[in-house]
C-alpha cells in the first residue's frame, strides 16, 4: 500500500513500495552604492562591484542544454567541446564525437502499473525531445539519486552506470498516480528551439559541463549548501523528522557578509503567495526563502529587514542605482515562474514561462547602471531527477558530518558506500555566467558544484570560506576577461519563446 502527501518548499513525501523506500521530492538599513565603471578596480577582479546569483528549478544539464552543439551548428558559432548530449555532437573536430542517444532500462510490459515497475534492461527508454514544455514531476532525493546513479549498485561500490533514472520516475509516477508511470519523461530533453533565450546566453557568456548541484540528494538540502556550503549534516528538510534540529545554526553567506561590512539583499517573489503588500512584512517574506531554514533568518528580521525585499525591489534598485554588492534571488516558485516539473496534473508548471521570468530579471541588469560592474550566475537547484549522462563527482565533505536523518530502508542504511556520505556531488546542472567581463562563449571544463559561486564572492570581497566544501572549489575566475571586457555593450538577446504546448497527461 502507498501512502503519500504532496508539497513544496519545505515538506515532504514519502513512498513505500516493495523494492525500496524512496523519498519523494514534491519539494538596520543600509545605503547602497552603485560605482561608475571608470573608477579604481578596472580591470581586476575588484572591477565588479555587484554579484547576483540565482538558482531555478531542478533541471539536469542534459535535459536543458544538451542539445547546445547542435544550436551552435544552427546559428553559426564556432564549434567547441562541451559534452552534451551524444547525438548531438559533431562527426569530427572538438572530443566528444557523435555517439547514438543514450538510454536507460525501462520497466518490464508484462507488469504495468499500479504494479511496481520491474527493470527491464530489454525494454530501454532512448533519449528523445519532449514537445511539451511541462512534465510531471520526477525525483531528486537522497534514495532516487543513488538508485540513479547504479540500479544495483546504490552506494557507489563500483562506477556510476546511470541507469536508474527510467526506473525512479516510474515507481514516482506510479505512487503518485501521475499518467506517466513508464518514467519515460526522465528521458526527455528540449533544444535551442524550445529555450531559445538559455541556448542564447549559454552561447554567448559563459557556461560549463562540469557544474554540479553539491549533494545527492533533494531542494531543500542543496539550497543551504547554496547559501552556507553545509546541509548540516542533513539528506532531507531539517525538520522532516521530530528528532530534527528545526534550524541550521551554519554560517551563511549572508551573515559573512554582514559582518564584512558588504551590503547585501535577498530578493523575493511575492507573486501568489501571502506575502501582500506594500508594505511588506520582513517576517513574511522570510517564508519565501530559503535562509529562513537557518537561525540567521530570525537575525535578518529583527535586525537588517530591508535585507529580505520583494522582487519589485530588485527592479527599483536597478533604476535607482542601489543594486547591492551581493543580491540573491530566490526562485518564483509560488508564481509557478521557477522552471520545476509539475507536482500536481491540476496545475503544471511551463518551463517557458519560468524562462521568460528570468530573461526579465538577467534583462533589467544588462539594461541598467549596474551592468558595467556587475556579474550574474545563474543555475538550477539540482537535477530534479531529469537524466544525465555524467556521474556524480567526488567532493570534499563540508564539516566532516555523515548523514544523521536516513530513515529505516534508505539507501546506506542496510549497505554502506563511497556515497553515502556528503563527499560526492550530486548531478550536472545547466550554468550561464553573464557578465560584460565573461569571455564569448566559453565552455568551463574544471569539476565544481555550485558552491563555486561562494567562493566567487568570497574571493572578491576577501572572506573566509564557510566550510571545507567552499573551499576546494574554484574561485570561477576562468569565465571572466577583466583586461578586455567582451560584453560592455550587452547583446540583444531574443525574447524567450512561449508557443510550445504544455499538457502531462501523454508524452512527448
Amino acid at each position: 500500500m502507498l501512502v503519500l502527501s504532496r508539497c513544496r518548499l519545505a515538506s515532504f513525501c514519502r513512498l513505500s513500495i516493495s523494492v525500496l523506500t524512496l523519498c519523494i521530492a514534491l519539494t538596520g538599513c543600509q545605503t547602497f552604492t552603485t560605482r561608475n565603471p571608470g573608477q579604481s578596480g578596472s580591470g581586476s577582479l575588484s572591477s565588479i562591484q555587484h554579484i547576483v546569483f540565482m538558482a531555478q528549478e531542478n533541471r539536469s544539464l542534459d535535459s536543458y542544454l544538451g542539445a547546445l552543439r547542435q544550436y551552435w551548428a544552427q546559428n553559426g558559432y564556432p564549434d567547441q567541446s562541451f559534452d552534451g548530449l551524444p547525438q548531438f555532437n559533431p562527426k569530427s573536430g572538438a572530443a566528444p564525437l557523435q555517439g547514438p542517444a543514450p538510454t536507460n532500462p525501462g520497466c518490464d510490459p508484462t507488469a504495468p502499473a499500479p504494479k511496481d515497475c520491474a527493470f527491464d534492461a530489454n525494454n530501454p527508454v532512448t533519449s528523445f525531445h519532449l514537445k511539451t514544455m511541462c512534465i510531471e514531476n520526477p525525483s531528486p532525493s537522497w534514495n532516487e539519486s543513488h538508485v540513479d546513479w547504479n540500479f544495483n549498485d546504490q552506494v557507489g561500490l563500483y562506477p556510476a552506470t546511470n541507469n536508474g533514472f527510467v526506473w525512479t520516475a516510474a515507481q514516482d509516477g506510479r505512487g503518485l498516480g501521475y499518467y506517466d508511470t513508464n518514467g519515460l519523461r526522465a528521458m526527455g530533453y528540449y533544444d535551442g528551439g524550445d529555450l531559445n533565450y538559455l541556448y542564447f546566453m549559454a552561447s554567448n557568456f559563459g557556461t560549463s559541463d562540469r557544474f554540479f548541484n553539491p549533494v545527492m540528494s533533494r531542494t531543500n538540502v542543496n539550497r543551504e549548501y547554496l547559501l552556507a556550503a553545509t546541509s548540516g549534516g542533513y539528506a532531507y528538510p531539517n525538520g522532516t523528522t521530530a528528532s530534527d534540529t528545526p534550524l541550521l545554526s551554519s554560517k551563511t553567506i549572508f551573515e559573512a557578509l554582514q559582518d564584512a561590512g558588504i551590503t547585501w539583499k535577498i530578493y523575493v517573489d511575492t507573486e501568489g503567495s501571502p506575502c501582500s503588500g506594500p508594505p511588506y512584512d520582513p517576517t513574511c517574506l522570510m517564508t519565501l526563502s530559503y535562509l529562513q531554514n537557518f537561525t540567521y533568518a530570525q537575525t535578518v528580521i529583527s535586525k537588517y529587514p530591508q535585507n529580505i525585499a520583494p522582487m519589485s525591489q530588485y527592479f527599483a534598485d536597478l533604476n535607482n542605482g542601489t543594486l547591492p554588492q551581493v543580491s540573491e534571488i530566490e526562485p518564483a516558485s509560488d508564481a509557478g515562474q521557477d522552471e520545476h516539473p509539475s507536482d500536481d496534473d491540476n496545475s503544471p508548471e511551463n518551463i517557458q514561462t519560468g524562462e521568460v521570468h528570468a530573461a526579465q530579471i538577467i534583462n533589467a541588469l544588462m539594461s541598467s547602471s549596474a551592468w558595467t560592474s556587475s556579474a550574474l550566475f545563474m543555475t538550477y537547484d539540482e537535477f530534479g531527477g531529469t537524466y544525465d549522462h555524467v556521474p556524480p563527482q567526488p567532493a570534499v565533505s563540508p564539516d566532516g558530518i555523515k548523514p544523521v536523518d536516513l530513515q529505516p530502508g534508505d539507501v546506506c542504511t542496510k549497505v554502506t558506500g563511497p556515497t553515502c556520505d556528503f563527499t560526492y556531488t550530486g548531478y550536472r546542472v545547466p550554468l550561464i555566467v553573464v557578465s560584460p567581463y565573461a569571455k564569448k562563449n566559453f565552455v568551463s571544463h574544471t569539476v565544481a558544484d555550485y558552491t563555486a559561486i561562494l567562493k566567487f564572492i568570497e574571493t572578491r570581497f576577501k572572506l573566509s570560506a564557510l566550510t571545507k566544501r567552499d573551499a576546494a572549489q574554484t574561485d570561477m575566475t576562468e569565465y571572466f576577461n577583466f583586461s578586455s571586457p567582451p560584453w560592455i555593450v550587452p547583446p540583444n538577446p531574443p525574447a524567450q519563446s512561449t508557443t510550445g504546448a504544455c499538457y502531462l497527461d501523454h508524452l512527448p
